[in-house]
């Protein structure tokens, strides 16, 4: 049904009335956009980080980080290891003075299956902000959500009060063993588990209430609420602003810049789709996996397995890209001055960044 145009004025966009149900997370690096869509929180991964590092105006972060690599010393590796992480730290920090809540800051995807690499890398993360005089409550620290990165999220909330965020998430196993690991947040990736259907299957589209991300994320919505279960859900990766308007009334949704601008021009009612009542009445059955379930149980999704692997795969690439620009800055910047080094940097980096804007969510 169409609005005239005089109840358009007066109706709110759709992203005001989103935010009446659910918290509105900006999903980018930038912070022209957080700054115009004012969310309250905020999420980072490794291809927003190298989507933005790209950007001039961000230059200044890119230097203070490789002269913080190299004032620490070591190997070139140690400098370029160092490096990132006060670089995503550097961005974590300017994003949180832009807005009320959290930031989530990722760990290298390539700890994955490391849990006690991530726990050490996670708290690394941690004191970089404490240095730049950020505390922990406004931190999330992502994980990837395999079964090791679950149980690292485990114990850094439980032993070091860190609050985590398991991304990569896909399978129904995943969200359960994450709220039995009492972690702060999950993120459902959406828009992924329909790029799989889509390209595994023979049918192409989907409406947003029989979208197999939507859900997906409803499913788990509907579990955690119904057993009581304190872990934030928090949908991701979406490719459609119908994927987003069939989630109102989740606890959190965090959107592209891209998508909240549509989303920001639209002027149609919405109504929430997800609530604690309808989820406590739902005839979901209560379960519990230990290792060995949970990987029969993941295993047996197609899905969530490819994706997971992909997703993984994916990030520790763009985490190598960001590596490879800071390695050609920690080779050049003494002799240098930073307007050429940015130059160099997109000589020698030529070809590297091409896809990754599509490849952040």
């Amino acid at each position: 049904m169409s609005v005239s145009p005089v109840k358009r004025q007066k109706m709110e966009s759709a992203l005001d009335q989103l935010k009446h149900h659910t918290t509105v997370v900006a999903d980018t690096g930038d912070f022209n956009a957080i700054d115009e869509y004012k969310p309250l929180d905020a999420t980072t991964n490794p291809s927003l980080i190298l989507a933005a590092a790209q950007m001039p105006a961000y230059q200044k972060l890119v230097d203070d980080a490789v002269a913080y690599g190299k004032k620490l010393g070591g190997s070139e590796e140690e400098q370029i290891k160092n490096a990132s992480d006060k670089l995503f730290v550097l961005f974590g920090a300017e994003i949180l003075k832009r807005i009320p809540g959290r930031v989530s800051t990722e760990v290298d995807a390539r700890l994955s299956f490391d849990k006690e690499g991530m726990i050490q890398r996670a708290r690394r993360l941690i004191d970089l902000y404490k240095e730049a005089g950020v505390g922990k409550d406004r931190i999330l620290i992502k994980l990837s959500s395999t079964w090791e990165g679950i149980q690292a999220g485990r114990v850094l909330e439980a032993e070091y009060g860190i609050h985590c965020n398991m991304t990569l998430l896909f399978s129904f196993a995943q969200a359960v063993a994450c709220a039995e690991a009492g972690v702060t947040l999950i993120s459902p990736f959406v828009g992924r588990i329909l790029d799989w259907y889509v390209a595994n299957g023979d049918k192409k589209t989907y409406e947003p209430s029989e979208d197999p991300g939507v859900k997906s994320v409803t499913k788990i919505y509907n579990y955690y609420k119904k057993f009581g279960y304190k872990t934030i859900v928090m949908g991701a990766s979406f490719r459609n602003t119908g994927q987003i308007k069939a989630l109102t009334g989740c606890d959190y949704l965090t959107i592209s810049p891209k998508l909240l601008a549509e989303l920001s021009k639209e002027h149609v009612k919405l109504t929430p789709t997800l609530s604690v009542k309808e989820a406590q009445a739902c005839d979901l059955e209560k379960i519990h996996l230990d290792e060995k379930a949970f990987r029969w149980h993941h295993n047996e999704d197609q899905m969530a397995v490819e994706k997971l692997s992909d997703g993984i795969r994916r990030f520790a690439a763009d985490a190598v890209k960001l590596e490879r620009m800071l390695k050609v800055d920690v080779t050049l910047l003494p002799c240098t001055a930073a307007s050429l080094v940015w130059l160099r940097i997109k000589r020698v980096c030529s070809g590297l960044w091409t896809g990754y804007v599509g490849q952040a969510t």
